[in-house]
């Protein structure tokens, strides 16, 4: 370390060189005797003891140089009036002021004329030290016993203190009187310079011990030299056993080869480098950042080092957090998606294959909604265990958000492969999952998607095992698929349907067509199901088959929804204000209108607007809205039914467990599905059918209305099996609401 400090205070002299070379040039001194202070000021600089001083100052030698050349006083008081940069003052046997030169003036304040006659004691002595001062001029005049040189302080006109190095001369003039002479150079810029250096070397004593960075200095061929550890358990092996030492010596191998490499990198550039390395340390394994240095004077190399262990981890943390998911700690999307770029690059290079499995789990949402997210993030936990479970080790299994997955699988050569593993996650996944002391089974539908067949590159491939999915969604869930030409034209479809479904609404693109019901019996129109169409400028008809679906899917249907609601009780009232009639409107609802918490409100709302009756309206629901189980159905359904609105179940019969629902929710209508309608005239199994269902709707209270009646023949069937309504292009197909005022009006004349 003294090394070290011994560069920094060389760093410090130099200043104090310069704030010398400032003061002579002010003072305006001649060459040589610039030279000759300078080369006194350096001494006195270098030698606190001021021995060089007072061998170049010492008085006897000027004395008898002085009286040898029988100088007489003008002669000398011209040499010192030359020398204006040192103060010189001469004084008589009592001390007053004979000589004053320029000089004296700058350093003491008065001037020639202010000074002469003035005694010594008066002028610049302070008060402590006057009686000494005059004991010691009378000493070397009565006694021969000489003042030496000497450093001390003296006063200024003004009162402050002055810091000088004052000499002394004593010589008889030509009329025997003794005069005595005083050489002062002011030593207020070194002192300033010195407590300057002083600060600073204290300054960086304090920095070295408060910064907790180590520092080394080293030969150019790596010999450590010298070294500061403020905390000495930071070093890897102690001072005793690295000073003097090649580091190569000291470090492991690794580490000691790339602070040589990094050593001779800064040699040759001459430019400061850092690297990272970790070691070993008795308290762990400890990161470090070292930043190298070269002192190309010294043929040295500075290295200071810091302990970057928390860092490092902080780093790793959010590294962590930006490539893998939170929840599952799997690969998340981007890690994911660069390790497909990663596979396909190597299925590339070596003509293998690759597969993209695209995983989703069927109506997770329905868990979040019933049993609560803490309940789903659990099962979300133990899907990614299983899954991880199945694979290879060089397989890479992602969570892409929500509840779908994805699984890479690289080097295969057969597409069986990978439908191997897609029934082995199928089959891992009907076992049931034990979360929180339940038993539930979540089934999941795949995509896959086939490298080279199906895409070059990552999101081609992506894109289309999520279309895969979709088409396993499709087939009936818990099952897989892989990607084909022709579900891809089915995905594009859906997706142009999707886009253009955006700024429908704004750009006034659906229509309602409403199909007029008929009381079976007496053949006389009851009202009206409203149904939407689309005609889109670009994409021409949309059947609601297609688009329906896709906007349940992108909840647009929550807006389309209450446009229809707005649309068709607004024509009710005009339609029963047209024909004096009280007919009934009939207009479907989706399972997510169910969830949107304003919906009941907004029914309340628009019927007050149109001035409408409760018992005016007929509500429409699928199966699909009763399946989930929810509560807030159940709610919806029960205070609908309060406020005297229709409940009606649509396509009764196409699902699996109609009858519990029936007896569970308080229905008012059942509307036979069409395809059971079709087949009542040729077909025993139908007739029988709908025979048994409208007896049972009878019996529960519930009125019938029978779809799809096409003939007469039908008809005359539903009319004798006691049906009370009925719609169908036998009467009439969907119609604008223009068309049905005026077909009303028609029928019932």
């Amino acid at each position: 370390m003294f090394i070290i400090k011994q560069k920094i205070n060389k760093l410090i002299f130099f200043k104090l060189d310069s704030n010398y070379h400032k003061y002579c040039n002010h003072q305006h001194l001649t060459s040589l005797k610039f030279k000759d202070a300078k080369r006194m000021l350096y001494a006195y600089y270098k030698d606190k003891q001021c021995n060089y001083w007072t061998r170049l100052m010492d008085s006897s030698k000027v004395c008898n140089m002085l009286t040898h050349q029988y100088v007489t006083n003008d002669p000398l008081h011209q040499l010192f009036d030359a020398v204006k940069a040192i103060s010189v003052q001469g004084y008589d046997e009592e001390r007053r002021v004979i000589y004053w030169n320029e000089g004296s003036e700058r350093l003491y304040g008065y001037s020639n004329e202010e000074a002469t006659g003035q005694k010594l004691e008066d002028l610049i002595i302070p008060e402590p030290m006057r009686d000494l001062v005059i004991s010691a001029h009378s000493d070397w005049i009565k006694n021969n016993i000489e003042i030496p040189a000497s450093e001390i302080t003296l006063c200024h006109k003004n009162g402050n203190d002055i810091t000088v190095f004052s000499s002394h001369v004593m010589f008889t003039n030509q009329y025997n009187n003794k005069q005595m002479y005083c050489i002062d150079i002011d030593l207020t810029d070194v002192r300033n310079a010195q407590a300057q250096a002083l600060f600073k070397e204290h300054m960086l004593e304090t920095i070295f011990e408060a910064i907790p960075d180590l520092f080394f200095l080293m030969k150019d061929d790596g010999t450590i030299l010298d070294y500061h550890a403020s905390n000495k358990n930071d070093l890897y092996v102690s001072p005793t056993q690295f000073i003097g030492k090649n580091m190569v010596e000291i470090l492991p191998e690794e580490v000691a080869s790339k602070f040589q490499t990094h050593i001779d990198k800064v040699i040759q550039q001459k430019t400061m480098v850092n690297f990272e390395y970790e070691l070993l340390m008795p308290h762990g394994l400890t990161y470090f950042e070292a930043r190298v240095s070269h002192l190309s004077e010294y043929s040295q190399v500075m290295i200071i080092i810091r302990d970057i262990t928390e860092q490092h981890k902080s780093a790793e943390l959010i590294r962590h957090q930006a490539y893998f998911d939170s929840l599952t700690l799997l690969p998340n999307r981007f890690l994911a998606l660069d390790r497909l770029s990663q596979i396909l690059l190597e299925a590339e290079r070596n003509n293998e294959k690759a597969a993209v499995i695209f995983l989703d789990l069927d109506d997770f949402k329905k868990v979040n909604d019933s049993l609560g997210h803490e309940v789903g993030d659990k099962l979300l936990i133990e899907s990614a265990h299983r899954l991880q479970q199945v694979l290879r080790k060089e397989d890479t299994v992602g969570r892409l958000g929500g509840d779908e997955f994805i699984v890479l699988l690289r080097s295969f050569n057969d597409h069986h492969n990978a439908i191997a593993i897609a029934e082995s996650l199928l089959k891992l996944f009907r076992e049931p999952f034990q979360i929180d002391g339940r038993e539930l089974i979540l089934t999941m539908s795949i995509g896959i998607a086939i490298y080279p067949k199906n895409g070059n590159c990552a999101s081609d491939l992506l894109r289309n095992a999520d279309t895969a999915m979709y088409q396993a969604k499709a087939l009936g869930r818990n099952t897989y698929s892989f990607f084909t030409t022709e579900m891809n034209v089915i995905m594009q479809r859906r997706f142009e349907i999707e886009e253009q479904m955006h700024g429908a609404l704004e750009r006034n693109e659906f229509e309602l067509h409403y199909q007029p019901q008929f009381d079976v019996k007496s053949k006389s129109i009851i009202g009206a199901e409203a149904l939407l169409r689309w005609n889109n400028p670009v994409l021409g008809n949309i059947t609601p088959d297609e688009f329906i679906p896709i906007a349940e899917h992108t909840g647009l249907i929550v807006s389309i929804g209450q446009y229809v609601m707005e649309q068709a009780l607004s024509f009710l009232c005009v339609w029963q204000e047209t024909a004096q009639k009280k007919y009934t409107m009939a207009i479907n609802l989706s399972p997510r209108q169910f969830r949107d918490t304003k919906l009941l409100n907004f029914i309340k709302k628009t019927l007050n607007d149109t001035g409408l009756s409760t018992e005016s309206l007929e509500l429409e629901i699928t199966e699909g809205v009763l399946m989930s189980g929810q509560s807030y159905v159940n709610k919806a359904l029960v205070e609908i039914n309060a406020l005297g609105i229709k409940l009606s179940m649509d396509d009764f019969g196409t699902g699996y467990s109609s009858l519990s629902y029936l007896r569970q929710y308080p229905f008012d209508v059942l509307k036979i599905d069409r395809s059971f309608i079709n087949g009542i005239t040729h077909s025993k199994d139908d007739y029988n059918l709908v025979k048994a269902t409208i007896a049972m709707a009878h019996s529960l209270g519930l009125e019938i209305v029978a779809e799809g009646v096409e003939t007469e023949e039908q008809l005359a069937l539903l009319a004798k099996l006691n049906c009370n309504f009925a719609q169908g292009y036998y009467f009439s197909r969907a119609i604008p609401a223009k068309q049905l005022l005026a077909f009303s009006a028609h029928h019932n004349q």
